[in-house]
């Protein structure tokens, strides 16, 4: 890939005919309007994916629904989207394999941990890698106020996230929650940097359904061995809209993240999408009856200043 601008050029790949075709291939080096509002769209989906998750009551099985129910949905549009292109494959696999190990690790984490202090560091997190990996790998330049944004979008995870710590006095269990929660975030910056890549280079719309579509094959093994079939059935035969609502979501999220990707910095997008930690802990005190309190509040509005610093100064 040649360098310009801080960005790699696209290689020559054989468009889709898709309404996301018209952005890939045109790169900035700021942030665009149209990308923030995809993210904060994609954000807020992303927020309400994960709040459906925590009201189920088996959540390795509700996520497994989910997942299944989203390759269904990704199968059928693939019959009129195609599949990407071939220079695409070897990102969607190895994308696949981070994400089952995502949606896993996920799983296992909310099962075990207050949700409001798992989202804020797993989602939170996540930009500080990407920021790296993105500057190592992508060739990404990051201005002064772009880097002092992601900064203050990670120092308001921690102050969510150590709500919960300080008031359980940093107990075993919330401690093993947070190391949980920094590998779930080390996963989505590395399958993020997969994916920012790809659409980079290539249409969004059918790399994220091939994605969604293969990625159930893993995560459903990993499930039914660990199981068995009948708690499968048993949730099936409950009720079905949360699973399939959260199915929907979870595809819609996604691919809105990626079209944002495909034709913005990837390290300041990262960033922006993480707001989600703020709606989650919103909803997580709304829904959830999960405490709020001045210090999250805080923590949100330094998140807030830090995407509104990378829009304006990045």
């Amino acid at each position: 890939m040649e360098e310009g601008d801080g960005y790699s050029s696209p290689t020559k790949v054989g468009r889709v005919a898709n309404p996301t075709s018209i952005f890939y291939g045109t790169f900035t080096r700021i942030m665009p309007v149209v990308a923030i509002l995809l993210l904060l769209t994609s954000a807020s989906l992303h927020a309400l994916w994960n709040l459906l998750l925590k009201r189920s009551q088996e959540k390795y099985i509700a996520m497994g629904w989910q997942v299944l129910i989203s390759g269904v949905f990704a199968f059928i549009l693939l019959l009129f989207t195609g599949l990407p292109p071939r220079s695409m494959w070897l990102f969607a696999l190895i994308s696949m394999g981070l994400e089952a190990v995502y949606f896993i690790l996920l799983s296992n984490a909310y099962s075990d941990h207050d949700f409001s202090l798992v989202y804020p560091i797993a989602r939170g997190t996540a930009p500080a890698f990407l920021m790296l990996w993105s500057v190592l790998f992508l060739k990404e330049q990051v201005s002064p106020g772009g880097v002092l944004g992601v900064i203050l979008i990670v120092c308001g995870m921690a102050i969510i996230g150590a709500t919960s710590l300080l008031q359980n006095r940093g107990s075993r269990l919330h401690l093993k929650g947070v190391a949980v929660a920094l590998s779930v975030a080390l996963i989505i910056s590395l399958y993020t940097l997969i994916d920012g890549t790809a659409v980079k280079n290539g249409p969004p719309l059918p790399y994220a359904l091939t994605m969604f579509m293969f990625v159930p094959v893993l995560t459903t093994f990993y499930n039914i061995r660990r199981f068995g079939w009948s708690p499968f059935l048993a949730a099936w035969k409950g009720p079905r809209i949360p699973l399939i609502l959260a199915a929907a979501l979870g595809v819609v999220a996604y691919l809105l993240a990626l079209i944002a990707y495909s034709f913005a910095p990837l390290s300041y997008s990262g960033a922006i999408r993480e707001v989600s930690v703020v709606i989650g802990a919103v909803l997580g005190w709304i829904f959830l009856e999960e405490p709020m309190g001045g210090t999250r509040v805080l923590g949100s509005t330094v998140i807030f200043v830090g995407i509104l610093v990378i829009a304006l100064f990045a």
